[in-house]
């Protein structure tokens, strides 16, 4: 007491702060990098459609992009599955377009990044973690991944909103 004390604070040097739009699937809540969002839309009834054996696909202006159902691209069994009910993230990645369909846009939040660590560094579609404003987790995603995987297809022609 009356002496002082010092005090050391390592910060690891992976530290990086994002700009992400939250979101909501199920009960979970992502995080997608807001420099690969390019829109946010509610589907209308026409807009969507499935090709038989390549998937469901949506109608952006005058596009036509692939709609990846994040409860299928994450395994979420809570999450909504009509798409008119839901809101879409039309999101790029080295020049490929795709709408990810999620149930709620919660708003755009600046996030610390943090890595998930050595046993879940294979966690498909999932690039790290950060720490919300009410003290939960959110999950941020890799885009490219989930674009990239089979589980994001749809194929078989089907309409699970119907």
């Amino acid at each position: 007491k009356g002496r002082g004390a010092s005090f050391t604070i390592k910060l690891p040097l992976t530290t990086a702060i994002i700009d992400g739009m939250l979101l909501q699937a199920g009960h979970e809540r992502y995080i997608i990098p807001t420099l690969m969002v390019r829109r946010i839309i509610r589907p209308e009834p026409g807009d969507v459609s499935t090709l038989a054996g390549k998937g469901e696909i949506v109608r952006v202006k005058d596009k036509l992009l692939p709609l990846i159902r994040l409860e299928r691209a994450l395994d979420i069994e809570d999450a909504l599955t009509d798409p008119f009910r839901s809101v879409l993230i039309i999101v790029e990645d080295g020049g490929r377009e795709a709408a990810l369909r999620a149930d709620a846009l919660l708003g755009k939040q600046e996030v610390v990044i943090k890595n998930l660590g050595e046993k879940f560094k294979d966690l498909r579609g999932v690039a790290g973690g950060a720490i919300l404003g009410d003290g939960k987790i959110g999950l941020i995603l890799d885009v490219r991944a989930i674009m990239d995987s089979k589980e994001a297809a749809q194929g078989k022609g089907e309409k699970p909103w119907e």
